[in-house]
């Protein structure tokens, strides 16, 4: 039924959408770092900003849908830089569920972490030809990772000759990307690696368990996610407790020995933290430019979860389909139950030290990246972008440095600075009016009036019934 429904809103976006559109007395917050540009107007035209400039002093052209931005804020559109299109089914998940969600949250560009060639291939090339309405996307395709592989889909890699073969044949897939996961060795890490550099195309993803995020940087990642390895890495006893977390499993082990052993690492984790090593591991990062990708929103909703952090009751679940809400009831039970309060104040204490650390790398000059890994356990997609951004604001960036790292920074990294976000002539037509001023509170981000994707506009009940029609797909399934 939803399928319609969809194709329904998504079509006449796509077939009626004015080719110009002026958005006339509003405030531009460009993101290029200039002032906010009061009483602005910007005209768009064939999926370009064409305009820019003080309003009664730009020609708006006579054919153009007029959009009264008073009292409002235009902002470029949004992108969650680590996300899984594919993680809620293939496509359909994708099509009825992700995709409209994104759309109706003003995000408008992603880039995928993980997912099938042929069917994240098929969503692009149906967004890029004006068939949906969606995002841009960049993707990585399948996993490598080591056996057995953390995640599906993955790529095995356990050798030299393997990784230089997965890395030619992605490539020759059209994969934006090289993601490398946590089980990796040494040998084919650094394999992939070097032809990754060879080949001209970047790697990036989880730092592997037996690597460490200084080595990492060193051998050319171009962005890490969530954090792998950094707290380590910050210990006095980082190799003791790398050995101790790669020793295999003590036959017999019963579950509550498991937790005990697993709270005793954490507590000499936490206990071995030195400011020096963090300093550092930061000088580096930021000498070699290894962008982070912290992933807040499953870092503190699902991979660090207390009952405190826990959204399982969250009213957005509405728009969650039942068998996706199964599986993120799964997670949510296996990081909740048998835990102790020790437990989930040891998570609180992780949280609030990652929070700090992002902070430090971002006063140092390491770039950094907004992003959610939604659609894991407990992370909303398009919404928990937000969530990202407030726990980016709450870790010391600046409301205007948080707003750029959901658009300035992931153009620039993805070498698209030129052609994407930011408000300037000649870009993208991906944009975000919100009713108010997100550098006065970055929570203002989630006040969004209208959005233009790709210079097709979609006012506040296009949006409203994007998020209707997810909310009955979810209810018939």
């Amino acid at each position: 039924m939803f399928f319609v429904i969809g194709a329904a809103v998504l079509g006449a976006c796509s077939s009626s959408h004015p080719t110009t559109i002026a958005v006339t007395h509003v405030t531009v917050i460009d993101a290029t770092g200039a002032a906010p540009q009061p009483e602005s107007a910007v005209v768009v035209s064939d999926g370009r900003i064409s305009a820019v400039g003080p309003t009664g002093r730009i020609a708006i052209p006579p054919d153009a849908k007029v959009v009264n931005g008073s009292g409002k804020f235009l902002i470029p559109g949004l992108a969650d830089m680590h996300i899984h299109l594919t993680g809620a089914g293939e496509p359909t998940g994708s099509r009825e569920f992700i995709i409209p969600l994104l759309v109706a949250n003003g995000i408008t560009t992603v880039r995928d972490m993980g997912g099938k060639v042929e069917y994240l291939m098929q969503l692009r090339h149906e967004i890029d030809k004006g068939e949906r309405m969606g995002p841009q996307i960049f993707f990585t395709g399948p996993y490598l990772d080591g056996n057995p592989p953390s995640f599906q889909p993955s790529i095995v890699v356990q050798t030299a000759a393997e990784g230089l073969a997965a890395v030619n044949n992605l490539q020759s897939e059209g994969v934006d990307l090289i993601k490398v996961q946590s089980r990796l060795q040494p040998e084919a890490y650094y394999a992939i690696a070097r032809e990754a550099q060879k080949q001209g195309i970047r790697f990036v993803g989880h730092v592997p368990d037996a690597i460490s995020p200084a080595a990492a940087s060193d051998a050319g990642q171009a962005s890490i996610e969530h954090l792998t390895g950094v707290l380590l890495s910050c210990s006095t006893r980082e190799e003791e407790l790398r050995r101790r977390e790669l020793t295999p499993l003590p036959a017999g082990e019963s579950e509550q020995q498991a937790l005990a052993r697993n709270r005793a690492w954490i507590r000499d984790l936490l206990d071995s933290y030195s400011q020096e090593k963090a300093e550092g591991l930061i000088r580096k990062f930021a000498a070699n430019q290894t962008w982070q990708v912290p992933t807040f929103p499953t870092l503190v909703h699902m991979g660090f979860v207390t009952p405190e952090t826990d959204l399982g009751n969250d009213p957005r679940m509405k728009y969650v389909p039942p068998n996706v809400r199964q599986i993120w009831e799964q997670g949510r039970k296996a990081q909740l139950e048998h835990r102790s309060a020790q437990d989930f104040a040891q998570r609180a204490e992780i949280v609030r030290k990652s929070i700090e650390i992002v902070g430090r790398m971002n006063a140092a000059g390491v770039p950094i990246m907004a992003g959610t890994d939604a659609a894991a356990p407990n992370v909303f997609p398009g919404s928990s972008l937000y969530e990202d951004l407030n726990f980016l604001a709450e870790a010391g960036l600046t409301p205007l440095q948080a707003l750029q790292a959901a658009t300035a920074k992931p153009a620039e990294f993805l070498g698209h600075g030129a052609q994407q976000g930011t408000i300037e002539v000649g870009k993208r037509a991906d944009l975000v009016l919100l009713d108010a001023n997100p550098l006065e509170d970055i929570h203002n981000t989630q006040r969004i009036r209208a959005v233009i994707v790709n210079g097709r506009l979609l006012e506040r009940s296009k949006l409203d019934s994007l998020l209707a029609g997810v909310e009955k797909f979810a209810s018939a399934h």
